[in-house]
């Protein structure tokens, strides 16, 4: 990746688009959980499952490998879109701090379980959808 003033516009762009839309879904996905639509009728107190930054992560990891291995090939490794979408989107999309926060605040709060489910959770699932994505699209 060339670092040039039309690359590091781009990654500032794909960042604010990035970190707009992961507030939005994290938001959503929390008040469809607390208001029970996402657990069959039952509702999830969101500051114990922290869905949203869940969701996101997985979502970005899918993305992140899929623009890697497919754009990477389809648009060039030196296209503007690349950095906008890798570094940018997907960097402003998931948020391993937010994880780590989420995390140590569910200990902190005395719900050891949640928290390692968070843990085992975050990482099976987005290693799992990584992997599940390169054999789709790495062909």
């Amino acid at each position: 990746m060339n670092l040039n003033f039309m690359t590091l516009a781009a990654i500032f762009v794909g960042g604010g688009m990035g970190s707009v839309a992961r507030v939005t879904l994290g938001a959503s996905i929390n008040k469809w959980a607390d208001e029970g639509f996402l657990v069959f009728g039952s509702s999830i107190d969101s500051s114990l499952a922290p869905l949203g930054i869940l969701v996101a992560n997985i979502i970005s990891t899918a993305l992140l490998v899929i623009v890697f291995v497919y754009g990477g090939e389809k648009l060039g490794r030196d296209s503007i879109w690349i950095p906008l979408l890798t570094v940018g989107f997907c960097g402003g999309f998931s948020t391993f701090s937010t994880f780590s926060l989420d995390t140590l605040r569910l200990f902190e709060q005395g719900n050891s379980s949640w928290a390692f489910a968070n843990i085992i959770i975050s990482l099976i699932a987005c290693l799992g959808i990584g992997w599940i994505m390169f054999k789709i699209w790495a062909k």
